[in-house]
């Protein structure tokens, strides 16, 4: 694991446009769980998930549909995509209801804070994302904070009733870290149609496994138009926010940021399920603010190559990666528009982030 190049001076809070969004992620992710929460009276939790995943891809294709001047996955990313859905959108979600049958709900809890470990572990074993130790701190300190939440303060009963269960949801959260690093790949890609498209698959093969293997009965418009908006934007919008998160931060990163939810959800569930805050809240909060600490005022810096590149996404000219010129009678745009381009090599140091621009080794 790199040093990240952490330097102990210049620390500053980035103010980075990917880091909003990452937090707005885990904001809308999190408020959507007690919301949700509160239709489990009258709904099956298998039913509930696949038309929370539906709401998403059904409000975010209709809007793709509404935007003709938006950009459409390149073909060369669809490969990426299909990998994607498959792993988080189908075999993730059947992993999960499959270990869910025999694990004790507060094992499950601790459990599903793994997805934002393998995520991490991934992009950088894998995937050669960068990882300073201030990163890693940060990541600890989260998934501290995370653990100490979903813990239920005791062990009376047997968490884990058999090896199959817990390593059946262990396998999910896997499968969703796989997820996250192969979204990274297309996140150039417009990020309402890749969070279209994962939804719609999630939501149909949840909805089809909960009605035919769960016997589900079906909910009544009310129940399912509050779940779709719920899914929506708990899901759908975090999806896509989520998405240029992974552009601009990569996916160690943008996982560490989505990995507050469960403090977002807890906060909110005070007033509207009517629980009390106690000493885990308070601990996971401090926790969990450290680590957000440590991540914002990360500063990578060094020395870099840019190799020469094409590809089509939204940029501005006023970005230094950027700086190009159009066809001659092809008028430039002031702000930001998207075209097939071509980066020319380009070697110089600034701060950054393992964003799609950044994505090279370290010594």
């Amino acid at each position: 694991m790199s040093s990240g190049h952490d330097h102990p001076h210049h620390r500053h809070v980035h103010a980075h446009p990917a880091v909003l969004a990452g937090l707005a992620a885990a904001v809308l992710f999190g408020a959507s769980t007690p919301f949700a929460k509160l239709l489990l009276a009258d709904c099956d939790p298998w039913l509930l998930a696949g038309m929370l995943y539906m709401g998403s891809g059904l409000g975010l294709g209709l809007l793709a549909l509404l935007r003709p001047s938006g950009q459409r996955v390149d073909r060369k990313d669809i490969p990426w995509l299909a990998a994607a859905i498959l792993f988080g959108g189908i075999l993730a979600p059947v992993l999960l209801m499959m270990g869910l049958k025999g694990t004790q709900g507060s094992a499950a809890s601790l459990l599903l804070t793994t997805e934002g470990v393998f995520t991490s572990l991934l992009a950088w074993a894998v995937f050669g994302e960068n990882i300073g130790r201030r990163i890693g701190l940060g990541m600890a300190a989260i998934t501290a904070g995370a653990v100490i939440l979903a813990w239920d303060g005791g062990f009376q009963r047997p968490m884990l009733t058999s090896l199959g269960p817990p390593a059946a949801i262990l396998a999910a959260c896997l499968c969703w870290g796989v997820d996250n690093n192969l979204t990274r790949k297309v996140s150039l890609s417009d990020p309402v149609r890749i969070a279209a498209w994962k939804g719609l698959a999630a939501g149909g093969c949840n909805l089809i496994l909960a009605l035919t293997v769960a016997r589900a009965a079906l909910p009544g418009p009310g129940l399912a138009a509050t779940a779709a908006m719920i899914g929506f934007l708990g899901y759908g919008v975090s999806l896509v926010l989520y998405v240029l998160a992974l552009r601009g931060l990569g996916s160690a990163r943008a996982g560490a940021y989505f990995s507050m939810a469960p403090l977002i959800g807890a906060i909110l569930a005070l007033p509207l399920l009517g629980e009390m805050p106690g000493p885990r809240l308070l601990a996971a909060s401090l926790l969990m603010a450290l680590g957000l600490w440590l991540h914002l005022t990360e500063r990578h810096e060094h020395e870099h190559d840019h190799p020469l590149a094409s590809h089509d996404h939204m940029h501005d000219h006023a970005d230094p990666h950027h700086r190009h010129d159009h066809d001659p009678g092809d008028d430039a745009p002031d702000g930001p528009h998207s075209h097939p381009h071509q980066h020319a090599p380009l070697q110089h140091s600034h701060a950054h982030f393992p964003d799609a621009h950044h994505r090279h080794g370290h010594s």
